[in-house]
C-alpha cells in the first residue's frame, strides 16, 4: 500500500469537492448549445476549452441527467449539457481540437484487500457512513468504532438510523468503549494495526470552547501519529476556525463537513437540478468522483495535453475533470490551456467520474 499515494489522494478528493461547491473556481452548470446536435458524446467531451462536459440532461427522458453517459450517445435538439466551469459565462463550445491520445498503458489496478479503519468519535448518521464503506471496502474488513456512547445504545441508535447490522457482508463492526482524547484509553486500542483514522465530532454534546476542542483535537493527533506513521489520519472539523489551529499536524486531512454542506445547500439554492446530480455523486450506486494514479493513464514522464488525457479516460469510461502533481498541495479543476502539451510523472493523481 503506498501511503504517500493515497494521503495525496485524500487530501484531492477533499480539495475537489472545496472547489466545485464553494464557488470560486469551479462548479455545476447546465445550458442548452444547438449547435452541438447531432455530435456524440466523446466529441461534445473536448468541444469547451473553459468546462468540463461530465453529463447530458436528455430532453425525450423527461430532462432526466445522465452523468458519465456513453461516447456514442447524439445529442438531440433540446438536450442540455452538464460540465464543470468557473461560472456560467466563462464558457462555450468551439471547434473540435485535434488531438491524438493513443491507449493507455496495459496497466491493471490492484485489487483491494480488506482494511481495519477506526472512528473516533460520533456522529447521528454514521449508520449512512457505515453504508458507504460497506459498498466501498472489500469482504474482511473491519471498522472500530471507539467512543463514550454504550454498546447497547450504539446498536439502537444504528438501528433507528435505519441500519440492519445483520446485512453488513463486507464490514465487521467492532466496538470499543472510551474517550479519544485520554492517552489511556487511546492506549488500550492496537492503534498500529490501522490503515486509516477518524475523528468524529460528538454533535448531540454542547459546543465546547475553541480553545479546548483544538487541544483535544491535536491530542487525538499526536496519541495516533505517535502509534504509526502509515496510518492515514483524516479529522471533521465543524468549527472553520479549528482548521488553521490543527492545520500545522502532520494530518493526511481534514473535512469541515459544516462548511461542505453549507456550499451545497447554497448551489442546490441556485439551480434546483444541481440536486438531482449532488443526490447521485453522494449516493451508494451509480456515478462517484474517484482519484486514480497516473500510472493509468500514462507513462512515466510522457508528454501529452489534457485533452489527450480526458479522451485515455474515455477508454476506462471516466470522465477526468481534474489532477495535482506531485509535491503540490494545490488540485486543478477544469484545467485552463487543454491543449498544452506538459510531461506527466507517476507520482501525479487524476480526479474523475467513474460509475
Amino acid at each position: 500500500m503506498n501511503i504517500d499515494l493515497i494521503a495525496n489522494a485524500l487530501f484531492f478528493f477533499c480539495k475537489i469537492w472545496e472547489d466545485i461547491l464553494g464557488f470560486e473556481n469551479a462548479e455545476f452548470y447546465i445550458k442548452r448549445w444547438p449547435q452541438l446536435d447531432g455530435l456524440r458524446f466523446e466529441n461534445v467531451l473536448i468541444s469547451f476549452p473553459d468546462a468540463i462536459p461530465c453529463g447530458i440532461k436528455v430532453a425525450a427522458d423527461g430532462g432526466k441527467i445522465n452523468l458519465n453517459p456513453d461516447d456514442k450517445y447524439v445529442i438531440k435538439e433540446g438536450d442540455e449539457v452538464l460540465v464543470i466551469a468557473e461560472d456560467d459565462d466563462t464558457y462555450a463550445p468551439s471547434a473540435i481540437p485535434k488531438v491524438c491520445a493513443g491507449l493507455c498503458p496495459n496497466t491493471v489496478e490492484p485489487p483491494k484487500y480488506p482494511e481495519k479503519i477506526l472512528f473516533c468519535g460520533w456522529r447521528r448518521d454514521i449508520d449512512d457512513m457505515i453504508l458507504v464503506l460497506e459498498a466501498s471496502l472489500p469482504l474482511g474488513s473491519e471498522l472500530w468504532m471507539f467512543n463514550e456512547v454504550q454498546e447497547k445504545e450504539r446498536e439502537k441508535k444504528l438501528t433507528d438510523g435505519g441500519l440492519d447490522i445483520s446485512r453488513l457482508e463486507n464490514i465487521k463492526l467492532v466496538h470499543r468503549e472510551g474517550n479519544a482524547v485520554i492517552r489511556r484509553h487511546l492506549e488500550s486500542l492496537p492503534l498500529e494495526t490501522f490503515d486509516s483514522s477518524k475523528r468524529l465530532p460528538y454533535k448531540e454534546t454542547k459546543p465546547t470552547s475553541l480553545r479546548l476542542s483544538a487541544f483535544s483535537h491535536s491530542s487525538w493527533i499526536r496519541e495516533m501519529q505517535q502509534a504509526s506513521d502509515q496510518s492515514i489520519i483524516i479529522s471533521e472539523i465543524l468549527d472553520s476556525r479549528t482548521r488553521n489551529l490543527v492545520s500545522v499536524s502532520r494530518i493526511s486531512d481534514y473535512v469541515l463537513s459544516n462548511e461542505l454542506v453549507s456550499m451545497a445547500l447554497a448551489m442546490v439554492a441556485e439551480d434546483k437540478q444541481i440536486n438531482r446530480v449532488l443526490e447521485e455523486l453522494f449516493a451508494e450506486e451509480g456515478n462517484e468522483m474517484c482519484i486514480k494514479p497516473a500510472e493509468l493513464y500514462l507513462y512515466d514522464q510522457e508528454e501529452l495535453c489534457f485533452y489527450d488525457i480526458m479522451l485515455r479516460g474515455r477508454q476506462r469510461r471516466e470522465v477526468v475533470i481534474g489532477y495535482r502533481l506531485a509535491n503540490t498541495e494545490r488540485a486543478i479543476i477544469n484545467p485552463s490551456q487543454k491543449s498544452a502539451v506538459r510531461k506527466w510523472s507517476h507520482d501525479d493523481v487524476f480526479g474523475h467520474l467513474h460509475k
